[in-house]
């Protein structure tokens, strides 16, 4: 038998990578004798950078500026002999990089992804892959364009500082300084979001509060992205108020869809795409993939939905892990995911079971692949 092990990270407790090889492990004491191909992947957030690396890619390390203006070692990747970056916002503006107490989306800044972007050009590239999950901030991406020469003036003329508070107070955009290697490039954005950048399923709405938005912090965050989204479309001709994942990262979406030669994918498909996993699918018997909560998001395009979509084109089925379980999972069926197991397999408190992840996703692969191997006999 022939098993593909394609999990994304269980967020918090444990990589992809460990992921796998935690499954891996379950399924051999079941079935030793069982051929298994590890996948890691990720969808366009954390992870997606080294899901990119483990196949065919160079990492190289840079000092940038970190999501509250201090210097911090990130990285990005170099694919196809030098020509494609892949760069992994939450590298450089993440939330990982930051404490609860620090979570700031007023001062917080995606300067450092743009820093990132200037050294992937030096390097050579002119095409780029661009993970924009897990971000920190609610700058609107206005950092990225900062940190690639662009000026954004306040009534007087003078440059506005850094992060979403400082939105609301840009009057124009002098583009003239923008890095003249970004007209040369091209940008796939990988994401699975589609929010908007303003209203109440916008950037500031749905995703300020985990970077530390309070609901009076908030409404002045919006404020300042709608100035923001305005100054776009004066300067770009593009309206992202509601474009479809334009609300990404906080606003990334926006500029990257306004003033780069971007496109947007999702996530899942783009590490499919680079993985090799097409190739594995042709003579596979099952697919078992997972992550840290699995429930009607998921089918938004989130890697379990999309590492099922590509297996069940091969007629492969797919089962699915996850730390844990929510309403709405029904959606996943049609995408052939045959059945989701949550690997929690008694009480216990969430920082028991992040801190046995390993443990429980090898006894939760075990006890799958003993009920599967009975429906195959």
């Amino acid at each position: 038998m022939k098993i593909i092990i394609a999990p994304d990270s269980f967020k918090g407790s444990i990589s992809a990578a460990d992921a796998a090889i935690a499954i891996q492990k379950g399924i051999k004491r079941c079935l030793p004798q069982a051929e298994t191909i590890l996948v890691p992947v990720a969808d366009g957030g954390e992870g997606t950078l080294d899901s990119l690396t483990r196949i065919s890619c160079n990492k190289v390390s840079t000092v940038v500026t970190g999501p509250l203006g201090n210097p911090i070692s990130a990285e990005y990747g170099i694919l196809h002999g030098g020509t494609v970056g892949v760069i992994e916002l939450a590298s450089a503006s993440g939330l990982e990089l930051l404490e609860k107490e620090e979570l700031d989306p007023l001062h917080t800044t995606t300067y450092g992804t743009g820093e990132l972007i200037r050294h992937a050009l030096d390097a050579g590239c002119r095409h780029f892959i661009l993970a924009i999950g897990g971000s920190a901030t609610n700058d609107g991406g206005a950092g990225i364009l900062q940190a690639l020469g662009v000026r954004l003036l306040d009534e007087a003329g003078c440059s506005v500082g850094s992060g979403g508070g400082e939105l609301q107070r840009i009057v124009s955009i002098d583009d003239s300084g923008l890095d003249a290697r970004i007209a040369e490039s091209t940008f796939i954005i990988a994401s699975d979001v589609q929010n908007p950048m303003l209203g109440p399923n916008g950037a500031t709405h749905i995703f300020g509060p985990q970077k530390g938005a309070t609901p009076q912090l908030i409404e002045k965050l919006e404020q300042g992205m709608s100035v923001w989204a305005d100054r776009i479309a004066d300067k770009t001709g593009i309206r992202v108020h509601d474009l479809p994942g334009a609300g990404a990262a906080g606003g990334v979406g926006g500029v990257l869809l306004g003033f780069f030669k971007a496109q947007m994918k999702r996530g899942i498909d783009i590490v499919i795409a680079q993985s090799g996993l097409r190739d594995h699918l042709v003579d596979a018997d099952l697919v078992i993939t997972g992550e840290g909560r699995i429930d009607s998001q998921t089918a938004s395009g989130k890697t379990p939905m999309g590492i099922a979509q590509e297996a069940q084109k091969f007629g492969v089925p797919a089962i699915a892990l996850a730390g844990s379980i929510g309403p709405g999972i029904e959606a996943l069926y049609s995408a052939g995911i045959l059945s989701v197991h949550s690997i929690i397999n008694g009480p216990m408190t969430l920082e028991e079971a992040m801190s046995r992840s390993s443990d429980l996703l090898e006894l939760a692969a075990e006890q799958v692949m003993r009920t599967y191997r009975l429906s195959t006999l």
